[in-house]
């Protein structure tokens, strides 16, 4: 396995303006919007999860708005409604950063924390911003599950393991055992375009909670039998 540069200085800010491109068109974003979040965006939920959820970037009127990942556009409905279905959030719609909205045993995160133009960001950006991912997957208990949503998602995760792609090919359900006991499965991002294409449909996207579900209950199950020292 390839070393990671792990930073430990470099921790998260709403202040980062790493990424001239990305500092730029938020603060044009700032000016168009006044009411807007306009900031990169942190991770929301627990702090250790048992599931933690890697999306692609913030969206220029969801997250980026609100300053909650998958929070106030299209993606996050179906994305919250099955959280909710399947036992890891406290409600069904996540509609600003102070809903009362609660994450159970989760956490989510995207590879880039700035919105990009275009919600397209380049390779230095997603590569600029991996320091981050680095540090949410190094506090993660070795049993448990990282969620890709889509290939940018999945090759981050990678990246900030210091993992090679061609061992890991992107598959919508696939799964993977990483070194260290981490599991990452994927999935087709929940998007507009994915889900009005049928790209991904609802049923594909739950019976990816459905199974890791069943991989965390599992776990679970299996620590309670374990001897008390």
């Amino acid at each position: 396995m390839a070393t990671v540069n792990q930073n430990a200085a470099e921790t998260f800010s709403p202040d980062c303006r790493k990424c001239p491109r990305l500092a730029d068109f938020l603060a044009t974003t700032g000016q168009k919007y006044p009411a807007y979040y306009a900031k990169p965006v942190p991770s929301f939920g627990e702090e250790c999860p048992r599931l933690l959820i890697v999306g692609l970037a913030p969206g220029l009127h969801g997250a980026n708005r609100t300053g909650r990942p998958f929070t106030g556009d299209y993606a996050g409905l179906l994305l919250y409604r099955t959280l909710y279905e399947y036992g890891f959030a406290s409600a069904s719609q996540s509609t600003s950063n102070d809903d009362g909205l609660r994450l159970i045993d989760c956490r989510i995160t995207n590879a880039v924390r700035c919105v990009p133009p275009q919600n397209k960001p380049i390779l230095q950006e997603v590569k600029s911003c991996n320091v981050f991912l680095q540090q949410e997957l190094a506090v993660l208990d070795t049993s448990s599950v990282v969620l890709a949503l889509g290939s940018v998602a999945h090759s981050s995760v990678l990246r900030a393991r210091g993992l090679r792609a061609a061992g890991y090919p992107f598959g919508h359900g696939a799964k993977h055992a990483l070194p260290g006991g981490l599991t990452l499965i994927d999935s087709y991002h929940c998007s507009r375009y994915n889900t009005q294409t049928k790209r991904l449909t609802e049923e594909m996207f739950r019976s990816v909670f459905h199974f890791i579900r069943g991989l965390i209950d599992a776990e679970a199950v299996e620590q309670r039998r374990q001897p008390v020292a």
